[in-house]
């Protein structure tokens, strides 16, 4: 996952609500039989998206105020966040088509 950055209760606000570029959260558990089938799509948006999209995972039993504080209340759930603000969240298991249209329209095109 090189192009994935794990976050926390102390480097969310730093890598994600103060990020130069829109970012793609992915909230998870390790447990968590969705989330592992998300992985996969993860990483190739990572790559995809690569200079123009930060994408991060953050554990939910790692980082409970983290997911507290963005109403985390089912996993895997997916935050597109632009300007420090969350501009669009999907729960669930996502196609990767139908996620990078989200993304498009968060970049602009």
């Amino acid at each position: 996952m090189a192009d994935v950055l794990e976050v926390n209760d102390d480097t969310y606000e730093a890598e994600v609500t103060k990020s130069d570029i829109p970012v793609l959260i992915d909230f998870w558990a390790p447990w968590c039989g969705p989330c592992r089938m998300m992985a996969p799509v993860i990483e190739t948006v990572a790559g995809k998206y690569a200079g123009k999209l930060k994408v991060v995972k953050c554990n939910v039993d790692e980082a409970p105020k983290t997911a507290t504080a963005n109403n985390i209340r089912s996993i895997p759930t997916l935050h597109l966040v632009k300007d420090g603000k969350s501009v669009d969240i999907m729960v669930g298991v996502q196609p990767e088509a139908d996620l990078g249209k989200k993304i498009d329209a968060v970049l602009g095109g």
